[in-house]
């Protein structure tokens, strides 16, 4: 019967180890990983994408930071570009907030929208039809959001 329950214990702790250990991260830069983020939430397939969200905060917050520190203004042009952590980890905190909303978990997701909007406010996130926006912007805009949602709630 022991070696049943710690078969049964092996096991389960190998399915949930098991798909870390195989995740695909590329070459771990934030931009490869923010990319998969963005992949993977189209797909719908949220749980992988928190898993490229999270490498890439973990891997990139604190630069992220120290470039958000570095400016007074949001940067323009070619500048933008300097500030890749931050930006990539203000677009994987977004998308991280999005996949809360998604899941009702709006406490999470404020606490996430406010992260962002709050300490990566000059973060910014490259749109396919050729522009930045900012995914602070939009964070802030959220909270107001779902806060005045649980107003009425």
């Amino acid at each position: 019967m022991r070696n049943i329950v710690l078969s049964l214990v092996f096991t389960s702790l190998l399915a949930q180890i098991l798909p870390a250990i195989a995740q695909d991260f590329g070459d771990y830069s934030s931009a490869t990983l923010t990319g998969k983020a963005w992949e993977a939430y189209g797909a719908n397939d949220f749980e992988l994408a928190l898993t490229f969200t999270a490498k890439c905060k973990e891997m990139y917050l604190a630069t992220a930071k120290e470039q958000q520190a570095a400016l007074d203004v949001k940067p323009t042009g070619e500048k933008v570009h300097d500030s890749w952590a931050l930006n990539d980890v203000g677009t994987c905190l977004y998308i991280e907030g999005q996949i809360l909303e998604k899941q009702d978990k709006v406490t999470e997701a404020i606490a996430v929208y406010k992260i962002l909007s709050e300490e990566l406010s000059f973060s910014q996130c490259w749109d396919t039809k050729g522009w930045f926006w900012s995914p602070a912007e939009a964070a802030a805009d959220r909270v107001k959001q779902l806060e005045f949602d649980s107003l009425l709630d």
